[in-house]
């Protein structure tokens, strides 16, 4: 016990001592890793203006919702409203969302159509009771 005591005494003895406070703020200064962009400008990012489904797959999903909508109500015509996002600073969430961005929209492309037809058969088979 007496040797703990006597260890912790010798490093509170040593950071008390003048010059140590000056070693331990450039050691703690050298630690920090800075994650900050070197932007200049220092304005926000430009938001990405690339659509993250295509055309055709915007398309082919649009259309099969609209039947889905005129099976289950055939006098009310769909509507969508798109409310912009906020912008904000740039987080860790958005590098990676911007990373990812590229390999959903192909994915997309590639199975939203499909998948988008098949649920909308299944609904409209199901409302309807008929098989399609």
């Amino acid at each position: 016990m007496e040797d703990i005591l006597s260890s912790i005494r010798r490093v509170i003895a040593r950071d008390e001592a003048p010059g140590a406070a000056r070693d331990a703020q450039a050691v703690r200064v050298e630690d920090i890793l800075d994650l900050q962009d070197e932007d200049v400008g220092g304005g926000d990012p430009a938001p990405s203006t690339e659509e993250l489904v295509s055309a055709a797959s915007a398309d082919a999903a649009r259309q099969s919702l609209e039947a889905l909508s005129a099976a289950v109500t055939p006098d009310t015509a769909a509507t969508n409203a798109h409310v912009a996002p906020v912008p904000a600073a740039r987080t860790m969430e958005d590098v990676v969302l911007d990373a990812l961005r590229p390999m959903l929209k192909d994915w997309l492309d590639t199975n939203l159509p499909s998948l988008v037809e098949a649920m909308v058969a299944k609904e409209i088979s199901r409302i309807t009771g008929k098989r399609l």
